[in-house]
């Protein structure tokens, strides 16, 4: 099977969809399928090997032009086709911040309009271009915000295509209007042009059912896998010794206010109340320009009260940094303010031994109840996080308990192995669907989380 894997770039920010989807094609590919991992916007960037194609569709720098400049889309193909060059695109990447989302409405919304908004002449070019040099039998988006294409990819390719759900809600709620209002107008038109979506777990499934306007069954759940290569082996961890008694509270994700590290930093200040200088807090992930002042203000307020030897940033991390870090801690948390659609930095906790204390809201409440890895707080409670952490070390066992449990279901459960094999039915059961009606999400639907 011919397995086009249209994955959106980030930049120069590690991000999950960036990282999942590697890690798809690289175990599908393993498994015996012809995968081709291409980059949408720009060019990917992993911390495993990256095996994605030296071709980037819907380059941003030309969507963003023939967003803003109606010159810009007359240009002629050979210009279109520099200004799609990956090393252009890293090179702008490295150089510009993000574009906060709130100014991205109307791109947003000619994006989801597909080869009826301003960006049809680039979306064409991405077909013509799928269909000579890839000629899938299936087209997989990473996010449904690339749905735009779907209709001219099923015209046009003659293909399923299925389409994943990581975390669009927050996207398009921070869309200002009327702009909001219309990308999700179009999102709902789009999800009818797709074959079959997918979610990363069934509190997802359901929330994004819901938004969209489809039946539960429409949208099937593939939990997220990971490479284990280079992560802990599999083993029976006994309580962590407490001499000398040094605790490490670690924070892995994007710096920014949803990701909620201000909240842990204030837990901090009761927790080192309690336990005085023996405990530290140590943060990892990327930090954009805009948040700059948000994470300044985090330091300051540690400063004030004298917490800033107990506290460090590490920036953000490459896969063997990322791993000897987590290998480090006593207690991942993750202290999301707006709920999460996939937690990958949890299932990389557990890969290594590490339990975790997690909000108590969106995948989070699923995944420990899943796998025993560690305990939930109520969001956005400082007090009920330090509470929780302070179970976990001073508890070994409880806490010993948890990272075996963690690390046993990410073994048997969230691997890269298991998670290319509930896409291969993904693709096998629409492509039977295809042969069989035209007619996108027809009537024998997936049942979710029956993978």
């Amino acid at each position: 099977m011919r397995i086009a894997l249209i994955t959106a770039g980030a930049g120069s920010m590690y991000c999950g969809q960036c990282l999942q989807g590697n890690t798809l094609a690289a175990a599908l590919r393993e498994a015996g399928e012809e995968v081709f991992l291409v980059p949408a916007y720009t060019p990917l960037r992993t911390d495993e090997e990256d095996v994605s194609l030296d071709h980037v569709i819907l380059g941003g720098v030309n969507v963003y032009l023939h967003q803003q400049l109606p010159l810009c889309r007359w240009l002629p193909s050979p210009l279109i086709r520099v200004l799609d060059d990956p090393r252009l695109l890293r090179w702008v990447s490295r150089r510009s911040a993000a574009t906060a989302p709130a100014k991205l409405g109307p791109l947003a919304v000619s994006m989801l309009r597909g080869d009826h908004g301003l960006q049809r002449r680039l979306v064409q070019s991405a077909v013509r271009w799928l269909g000579q040099a890839v000629r899938p039998d299936v087209v997989h988006l990473s996010t449904v915000l690339l749905a735009g294409m779907a209709g001219a990819l099923r015209r046009r390719l003659r293909v399923p295509v299925v389409a994943g759900l990581a975390g669009e809600d927050f996207f398009l709620e921070q869309l200002g209007e009327p702009y909001r209002t219309l990308a999700c107008e179009e999102l709902r038109r789009c999800a009818g042009e797709l074959d079959v979506l997918v979610a990363s777990n069934r509190y997802y499934a359901q929330k994004m059912a819901e938004f969209l306007h489809l039946p539960p069954e429409r949208i099937s759940v593939v939990r997220p896998g990971l490479n284990l290569a280079g992560h802990a082996p599999l083993a029976d961890p006994a309580p962590r010794p407490r001499e000398p008694p040094r605790r490490r509270i670690g924070f892995l994700g994007r710096i920014a206010p949803e990701k909620g590290l201000h909240l842990l930093a204030d837990a901090f200040e009761m927790l080192a109340q309690r336990f005085g200088q023996q405990v530290d807090l140590v943060a990892a992930g990327y930090l954009g320009p805009r948040e700059r002042p948000y994470l300044a203000e985090i330091e300051r307020r540690l400063a004030e009260r004298r917490l800033s030897g107990q506290y460090r940033y590490l920036g953000a991390v490459d896969r063997s940094q990322k791993i000897a870090f987590l290998q480090s801690l006593d207690v991942l948390c993750l202290p999301s303010v707006h709920p999460e659609a996939r937690g990958l930095p949890a299932l990389e906790a557990w890969a290594n031994g590490v339990p975790v204390v997690a909000a108590g809201h969106g995948a989070f409440p699923e995944m420990i109840a899943e796998t025993g890895g560690g305990l939930l707080f109520r969001a956005q409670d400082a007090a009920d996080l330090a509470r929780n952490i302070t179970r976990l070390l001073e508890d070994a066992h409880l806490a010993a308990a948890c990272a075996r449990q963690g690390q046993a279901a990410v073994h048997s459960q969230y691997h890269a192995q298991r998670m290319a094999e509930e896409m291969r039915t993904v693709f096998r059961q629409v492509r039977e669907r295809a042969g069989e009606s035209q007619s996108p999400l027809g009537p024998r639907a997936f049942e979710p989380g029956s993978l």
